[in-house]
Formats: C-alpha cells, sequence, structure tokens
C-alpha cells in the first residue's frame, strides 16, 4: 500500500534539506508524543547506516519498529527503511528545486506486510485510504508552513 504527497515550500533546496535531515528534532518530536526512540548505530555523522528502534503506542497496542536510513543524498532526498515483525516499509523523501528559493518536497510512503495479520490491516487500510492520504497531505502541509516560518524567523 502506497501513500504519496508533496507540497512546494518558500525556501531554498539546502535549507529544507537541512530540516528534513535534522534527525535529532524528529527524535525529540517522537517523544514528545510518548514514543521511545532509541539510537542504535555508533555513526558520528548523518548517513546511511544511522538506525533507530521505536516503540510506541497505537489502537491500544505497542508497536516495536526499526527504522534506518539506507540511502542519503544531499540535498536531493533519502530512504528510510523500517522492520517491523508483521509490516516493513520504506518511506522516500524527494526534493526538488523549483526556483533559488522554492522546493518541492515529495513523501512516498510504501507498506509492506508479510504475514496475514498484517494484510489484514492493510486491507482495512485501503477502505480508509481517502481519509488516511487527506491527513497524510495535510501533516505534510503543516510541516512545509513550519519549515517557511523557521526560516523567515531566522531571517
Amino acid at each position: 500500500m502506497n501513500f504519496s504527497a508533496k507540497e512546494d515550500v518558500e525556501a531554498p533546496i539546502d535549507h529544507v534539506f537541512a530540516e528534513v535531515s535534522n534527525f535529532q528534532s524528529f527524535e525529540r518530536s517522537a517523544l514528545r508524543r510518548g514514543a521511545e526512540v532509541r539510537r542504535v548505530d555508533d555513526l558520528t555523522t548523518v548517513g546511511p547506516g544511522m538506525a533507530w528502534d521505536i516503540a510506541f503506542e497505537l489502537r491500544g497496542k505497542r508497536r516495536e519498529l526499526i527504522l534506518e536510513l539506507t540511502h542519503f543524498e544531499p540535498p536531493n532526498g533519502m530512504l528510510l527503511a523500517s522492520r517491523a515483525s508483521p509490516l516493513g516499509g520504506v518511506v522516500s523523501v524527494d526534493l526538488v528545486a523549483l526556483s533559488r528559493n522554492r522546493t518541492r518536497i515529495n513523501v512516498d510512503v510504501v507498506l509492506k506486510p508479510q504475514n496475514l495479520s498484517a494484510r489484514l490491516l492493510v486491507q482495512s487500510l485501503k477502505l480508509a485510504r481517502a481519509n488516511l492520504g487527506k491527513r497524510f497531505s495535510l501533516r505534510l502541509g503543516d510541516y512545509a508552513r513550519d519549515l517557511e516560518n523557521r526560516l523567515k524567523r531566522r531571517a
């Protein structure tokens, strides 16, 4: 199952890439929302091989996954792979410079069920696809506006 969203941001591509690759900020955000996040690699620089062990509550059940940065190409994008017992996935973040001060963010999420119960979960998600897709796009839009506001505050 795929979810895709794109959003244009009034910011240079280098700034947008610096923000979307600020993994410490995402870690703090997940912790504030009640997730447990633990870095499991020993890399000192940002790049492929970075990995996190993440645990959170979803629909009354504890979920655990490992998220790994598999591809990192500044300032054009990155690829993150998630491994969980019944459901894996890939998150692709691509950035395209539309002009000097305008960047398009493309985010694609692919869910890959690995057993029957995960297939049933994905099937139920497909029934709510329109609603989930709309929420996904709205969240990306909110993130893009937040990026623009942070750039304006720095200027």
